[in-house]
């Protein structure tokens, strides 16, 4: 059955979910006309974007008839009761990485999406950027030949998203860095890559400065929460095999003594070309270079970029999968995917050994 347009949106959580708003304001076919959340945050969001419905339960703004979709902004410990509860009452779900803090947790929200018949996609916000799609065009074409090695960094210097809070709280978010940053340069590099499965894995975490109230982030919105426990990882750093030879290097980093500042990136070695992607303090031009050869000389080139709006990406494939009836990329199923691999980077580290997956 044709859905009419515009598709009627609800976004939970006026945080993250601020960027969500920012995206369907540039999709056309769609419409936030509920958000909830903390009331005066929400409030001023709203206000901001043309919102005429403000809940403070996100139960009531499920409850909503009107309400077609929802954008889900919550933190990570939320993510599988908010999503159950979306796709119980006929919501189709757009949810923000990880998935979940647990595979576990993931496999029923991926469960729940089949048993409804809903759409279930994760917001890999970065897949959207252009020196992104560049370098996705090109691996695909078979300019950089084999994929043999790749590396996925984010590094910050200071950069702890607020020390005690549900952040540093193992149960609460599943980890440090490595699920909050490195899922998304983790998903670039495999996903860039075609997708290939890990066979397994080496790592080491760190906590070096989180414990001793070290490494928040300067000018933080976040509030550091004196004498609260300090429970995940300040950096990672993982060595991963994938199925036909090739490997991936992934660090992660809250804080640390290194001259990153905020920093992230992918990049690809290839038997006939290579590529990488350094992105410092989130700048969308000037960030890619590609490398081959010119009359059999070394060769470097720095395509011209143009900026995107990341989330803008993910909600125009969003209303894409609703539209069509059929579940698009970023899918749950590769939200899971990241979440079982960086489970067993844990699982590694913890055992002091490689594993296989």
């Amino acid at each position: 059955m044709e859905r009419a347009l515009p598709i009627k949106v609800g976004v939970i959580g006026c945080g993250i979910g601020s960027f969500h708003l920012e995206g369907y304001a540039e999709e056309p076919r769609a419409k936030v006309i509920a958000i909830a959340g903390l009331e005066d945050r929400c409030q001023e969001l709203a206000n901001k974007f043309g919102v005429s419905r403000v809940y403070h339960d996100y139960r009531e703004l499920l409850a909503d008839p009107d309400v077609q979709a929802v954008s889900i902004a919550v933190p990570n410990y939320m993510h599988q009761e908010v999503t159950l509860a979306a796709l119980r009452a006929g919501k189709d779900v757009l949810v923000e990485k990880p998935l979940a803090p647990t595979a576990a947790e993931g496999e029923s929200m991926v469960a729940a999406a089949e048993e409804t018949g809903r759409i279930l996609m994760i917001a890999f916000n970065r897949r959207g950027r252009h020196d992104v799609e560049l370098v996705k065009n090109e691996v695909e074409a078979g300019r950089l030949g084999r994929i043999y090695h790749a590396r996925a960094f984010w590094m910050r210097r200071s950069g702890i998203p607020g020390l005690g809070s549900w952040f540093t709280t193992k149960s609460l978010a599943g980890g440090g860095p490595l699920i909050d940053l490195g899922v998304h340069v983790l998903d670039l590099a495999l996903w860039i890559m075609g997708n290939p499965r890990p066979v397994a894995v080496s790592a080491a975490t760190y906590a070096e400065l989180g414990p001793r109230g070290k490494g928040q982030f300067f000018g933080s919105r976040f509030k550091v929460i004196e004498g609260a426990p300090y429970e995940v990882e300040d950096f990672a750093t993982a060595m991963i095999r994938l199925d036909g030879g090739a490997t991936l290097q992934l660090d992660a980093s809250w804080a640390g003594y290194t001259s990153h500042t905020d920093e992230f990136g992918v990049s690809f070695m290839g038997d006939a070309g290579g590529a990488e992607i350094h992105v410092k303090d989130y700048a969308q031009i000037g960030t890619l270079r590609l490398f081959g050869e010119v009359g059999g000389m070394p060769a470097v080139t720095e395509p011209r970029l143009l900026p995107r709006h990341g989330h803008g990406w993910v909600i125009h494939r969003f209303i894409d999968a609703i539209l069509n009836g059929k579940t698009e990329s970023p899918s749950a199923e590769e939200g899971l995917d990241r979440v079982r691999l960086i489970e067993a980077i844990y699982r590694s580290a913890e055992l002091g050994r490689e594993i296989e997956i």
